[in-house]
């Protein structure tokens, strides 16, 4: 098979599913980026870069910039695929990730190929992330900004050959009439890497906290409201009020990735360590860390805090769960379609710093009768999320698309009966 994929960074979404299909000789697997990461390369994987030739103008409308600046790079990704061509490689499927602009024109450079996209989001002003929380009401600008961010999506989704989803969270985010298109494929979990050390201590290059028996871990690609930063810096001071013994690891960065930044430039780390008191002797902030440590804090974890407005469900969620987390979760949507309350996990109201550190304190004044959930964390990850068994099911997509048997089988499973009700109001 000739597979030609698709995303700005390299390798993201695509690691697995190229590593695996690189692996074979028979293959010729062409991965087209913006960021070509030199560090890193995939055994059987070719990197072509694609350079967009601007940014959008500063006088575009507001509007339209994502729009132009996806159009500038699905310009960007044609001439590179012409010179694929040129050199003698036309795939037999393009996979790419939709919303940036890669996979605008990709048709008009190989029209006969099929496309299969990968669909993670689709935005809406109302009903899911953008007004959720009402301290942030949304102006009529904003309503039409977001309305018109769909533009090269939904391009997509008319221009692609079929599309996954990740989860059926996610999925429900799109027009109703477009939903069928859509297989719900998650990435997959490396289960046998994200296990349960039973015991295990947390010594960082820079922390130790072997000696400490209550340890609440937080983790986010960034700190900011999306991922309720501020609530869960709430909830610590509850905690700390409570358990002299208690400390809190938080893994990321000390930046905005979704969302808007605080007008003023100010972090949200420097914001709430201001707005709220805590006792910082017990408080770790450790930033980014590479997969070994960060396994580490998360197999070292008495509990584990997880909290989204309804957006992209974050995998660090999953890998909670495959290394036996005790999480306390949103109840928000994305958050219900994986954790059932008192079975896989807990879950608490968004909006309530003290409800968290109620349940914190539930956790750990219980650690017997918490063990069972412990379990089903893991078995849930296990059976529904395992990169074993969702690997598989990827390739066997990628290769009912390539060969057009179409509508495919996987991921066409009916809904899971879940506990979320996934309307959209628009």
């Amino acid at each position: 098979m000739k597979a030609l994929f698709l995303h700005p960074n390299f390798p993201a979404q695509y690691r697995h599913i190229i590593t695996a299909l690189g692996a074979d000789p028979k293959n010729q697997i062409v991965f087209g980026t913006k960021n070509e990461r030199p560090e890193w390369n995939i055994p059987g994987v070719r990197k072509a870069a694609f350079t967009p030739s601007r940014e959008p103008h500063a006088q575009t409308h507001q509007y339209v910039r994502p729009l132009e600046s996806a159009v500038i790079y699905g310009q960007a990704v044609f001439r590179m695929a012409e010179q694929l061509k040129a050199d003698g490689f036309v795939p037999d499927i393009i996979c790419g990730h939709s919303g940036w602009g890669p996979t605008l024109f990709v048709k008009e450079a190989f029209p006969n190929t099929p496309l299969l996209c990968y669909f993670e989001w689709f935005y809406h002003a109302i009903g899911s992330d953008a007004d959720f929380d009402p301290a942030e009401p949304l102006t009529v600008d904003d309503m039409a900004r977001i309305r018109i961010k769909n533009a090269p999506i939904l391009i997509d989704l008319y221009s692609c050959d079929w599309g996954l989803s990740p989860t059926y969270w996610q999925r429900s985010q799109f027009p109703p009439e477009l939903q069928q298109k859509l297989s719900v494929l998650h990435d997959g979990v490396d289960t046998d890497y994200f296990k349960p050390d039973p015991g295990a201590k947390l010594i960082l290059p820079n922390l130790d906290l072997s000696g400490v028996d209550e340890i609440v871990t937080y983790v986010s690609r960034g700190m900011e409201p999306y991922r309720g930063f501020p609530e869960f810096i709430e909830s610590i001071a509850y905690v700390q009020e409570r358990r002299p013994n208690c400390h809190v690891v938080v893994v990321g960065s000390d930046r905005v990735c979704y969302g808007r930044s605080l007008p003023n430039g100010e972090s949200y780390k420097d914001h709430m360590l201001k707005k709220v008191p805590l006792d910082m002797s017990r408080v770790h902030f450790v930033g980014p860390l590479p997969y070994g440590l960060y396994l580490k804090v998360i197999q070292a974890s008495d509990v584990h805090v997880y909290l989204t407005r309804p957006f992209v469900l974050s995998w660090s969620m999953i890998e909670s769960l495959s290394t036996g987390c005790l999480v306390i979760g949103s109840d928000t949507g994305p958050v219900r379609e994986v954790i059932r309350d008192g079975e896989n996990g807990l879950l608490v109201d968004y909006f309530s710093p003290k409800q968290v550190a109620d349940r914190i304190d539930e956790v750990l004044d219980h650690p017997t009768r918490m063990a069972e959930i412990r379990v089903k964390a893991r078995q849930t990850a296990l059976e529904r999320y395992s990169l074993a068994k969702m690997l598989p099911q990827h390739l066997q997509l990628i290769e009912q698309v390539a060969n057009r048997s179409m509508p495919p089988t996987v991921g066409m499973e009916p809904e899971r009966e879940l506990a979320a009700s996934f309307a959209v109001r628009i």
